[in-house]
């Protein structure tokens, strides 16, 4: 027996659900309109609900990650009148078990009911996210979660993972995190750095050599691809490998063999491959700079680690997590974090992510010396600088002006303004691709599910 939900504003059609899913002794409830529907979500726990796209009040799809988010997690199966291409494929990257047309047969609607719940009942045997080993992945918010629920599934498992985002969002972290919860944590975890090797480094780190291989190889030396035996190769900036390697290296994932340089015989290497990336892989690939059938190879599971703007609801925890982890490492009294210093923290944009925020509490402990709280003064000049700016107000305004004036809090003016330009932006985006997906993702250097996700938070539509 299921908990199922059914939020259509089509009287007749939910009934018709209700006798059919009663029948197989499921306990049915039904919402006409997406507040009704959303207020029942928080309230109840279903394991399945079906959800309409045009509603009186609003958008189904928008609601979608939201109602996915609910304490019982339960799995959605979106159903409309209204289908398109583009529409399906938003729901699906958006976490829907499927996208149903309408008018369609009771069977059509039971068959997806059937498997989404034996697929639940599957997952919740699974390994528990509350029971991975996290170390320094800190943060609560929905985008963590949703990356901690992929690093349980790639542990899980030992297919390839590609793991994307921006420069310091902490992709190595997330590695080491699939790393140590899967069944290879007591082997090697080898750490490749793809950006700081040139052709021929990369040729012989990877693969090792032989004594006389080449001039100045006057000893043998095991390769990296060899020392990952039983554990984790992990390339960051798998991006920047030369095109030449690439071939190879495709030979070694699909064989686990390889010949190092100078040598006569192959070896082998059971090893699991990580691999990271800031780049596009999709657009070099187009152009010609990353080979696609090894893009396919390595993507089997892709992580999209969040950008810090992203998920600032985590912020300040990350800041006291590393704010005591760098007070023990240098042997001095646990610092406090004042609340102008939160504040601060939680108005600056962070470009560098989670490493620029590290890098700024290390050099504001430093400033701070024996002081026991950090306060936005022991920031540097370049953050407080860029604070200062940002607050765009008058040099010398008006008394009676400033007594008057209701200003907004600096948070809530910072994260108005980069809304209005992120959906500008986007709006543009899409007049100029003339609404081509594919193409808008491109440009923007966005992954396809992180696009979907800003088109829906600024319920920009798609056409079909």
């Amino acid at each position: 027996m299921a908990r199922v939900l059914i939020i259509d504003d089509d009287e007749m059609f939910c009934r018709l659900l209700n006798s059919a899913f009663k029948t197989d002794g499921h306990v049915i409830s039904c919402a006409y309109c997406l507040e009704e529907g959303l207020k029942l979500v928080s309230t109840e726990s279903f394991d399945v609900v079906f959800l309409d796209v045009r509603l009186p009040d609003g958008n189904g799809l928008d609601k979608l990650a939201e109602i996915r988010e609910a304490a019982s997690e339960p799995e959605v199966i979106i159903i409309t009148g209204a289908g398109t291409a583009n529409g399906a494929e938003l729901a699906i990257n958006s976490g829907a078990w499927d996208y149903i047309q309408k008018p369609s047969s009771i069977s059509s609607m039971t068959l997806p009911l059937l498997r989404a719940l034996q697929y639940r009942e599957e997952k919740l045997k699974k390994q528990p996210v509350a029971n991975l080993k996290l170390t320094s992945l800190i943060g609560k918010s929905s985008q963590m979660k949703a990356c901690y629920n992929l690093v349980a599934q790639a542990a899980f498992c030992d297919a390839n993972v590609l793991i994307t985002g921006e420069t310091g969002t902490g992709k190595e972290l997330f590695a080491q995190a699939i790393h140590e919860n899967s069944s290879r944590a007591g082997q090697s975890f080898v750490i490749v750095d793809c950006a700081a090797l040139t052709q021929n480094l990369t040729e012989s780190a990877l693969f090792g050599y032989e004594k006389g291989a080449f001039t100045g190889a006057d000893q043998r030396r095991e390769g990296l691809i060899k020392q990952a035996h039983g554990g984790t190769l992990f390339l960051d900036e798998i991006g920047e490998l030369p095109v030449m390697i690439q071939k190879s290296f495709l030979r070694v994932l699909q064989e686990h063999r390889f010949r190092p340089l100078g040598g006569a015989k192959e070896i082998e290497s059971d090893f699991r491959l990580i691999a990271a990336t800031n780049r596009n892989l999709e657009q070099r690939s187009a152009e010609g700079l990353f080979r696609k059938d090894l893009l396919f190879r390595i993507r089997s599971i892709t992580l999209d680690a969040p950008a810090l703007r992203d998920h600032l609801d985590d912020l300040v925890e990350i800041a006291i997590y590393h704010t005591a982890r760098i007070c023990q490492r240098s042997r001095i009294e646990p610092k406090k974090l004042s609340t102008d210093f939160q504040e601060a923290l939680l108005s600056y944009s962070w470009p560098g992510n989670v490493r620029e925020l590290v890098n700024a509490i290390e050099r504001a402990i430093a400033a701070a010396l024996s002081a026991p709280t950090l306060f936005r003064k022991h920031l540097p000049s370049s953050i407080r600088v860029k604070l200062a700016q940002d607050k765009n107000l008058p040099d010398n305004p008006p008394a009676a002006d400033v007594a008057a004036a209701k200003f907004p809090r600096l948070k809530d003016l910072r994260e108005s303004t980069y809304a209005q330009v992120e959906r500008k932006y986007m709006e543009d985006l899409l007049k100029h691709t003339f609404g081509d997906i594919e193409q808008a993702r491109l440009i923007a250097d966005l992954s396809r599910t992180r696009l979907y996700e800003i088109l829906r938070k600024h319920h920009i539509p798609v056409k079909s």
